[in-house]
């Protein structure tokens, strides 16, 4: 029976978050859009991830597949809709297919969750060599969030922007043994965020 490792939903994706999952580096199949709904689905063994994205599409035609991706150890799936109804479908069909609730994932993790204030321009320009979304100015303030497992940074990412529309998603990184997430704007707003994510993680169901 495979692992389920994470189960997420992402209700109304927002523009930033969008934008970054439709760039090359992360949509291997279909563009997500701003406002679809999306879910995430990470189980192991990874091969196991190819019977999961058949009976997610098999179940909902209409859902569309953004990352089919398999690592090391674990395969994931990421699938989009306009419609929650089609999210929700494929998400049921999966797992009866697996034989696993929501609540079988893991529960994220909180490793580090603060706030550089005023980046300086060599700082940056180090930061943005390495980015995959917009860019950080020099000046700007700097929030950094770490959690385990690493898929629940698109859920941070995603959260975080909900409430600091103003705040600059500077890069996601939702693949690997972590998930890292880092913000740039004002310090009261990247505060504000930090506040919702380490809420709205806390909320999560799941196994320890």
């Amino acid at each position: 029976m495979a692992e389920l490792r994470v189960y997420l939903k992402l209700v109304a994706l927002k523009r930033q978050f969008a934008a970054y999952m439709g760039s090359p580096t992360r949509a291997r199949g279909y563009v997500p859009l701003e406002g679809m709904h999306s879910l995430i689905i990470e189980i192991a063994p990874a091969l196991a991830i190819h019977h999961v994205s058949d009976v997610a599409l098999k179940s909902v035609p209409e859902a569309e597949p953004g990352i089919l991706y398999t690592e090391r150890q674990f395969g994931i799936l990421e699938l989009h809709s306009f419609d929650m109804d089609h999210v929700d479908k494929a998400g049921a069909a999966v797992l009866k297919a697996i034989g696993r609730k929501p609540e079988d994932q893991l529960k994220p993790q909180l490793l580090f969750a603060e706030i550089v204030p005023e980046v300086t321009d060599s700082h940056a320009v180090i930061l943005n060599r390495n980015r995959e979304a917009s860019m950080i100015l020099p000046g700007q303030s700097l929030l950094l969030v770490e959690m385990m497992p690493a898929l629940f940074a698109a859920y941070a990412a995603n959260e975080a922007e909900k409430v600091a529309p103003d705040a600059t998603l500077v890069d996601c990184q939702m693949i690997g043994a972590s998930g890292r997430l880092f913000m740039a704007g004002e310090k009261a707003e990247l505060e504000k965020a930090r506040e919702h994510i380490v809420g709205m993680l806390g909320t999560i169901k799941g196994r320890g």
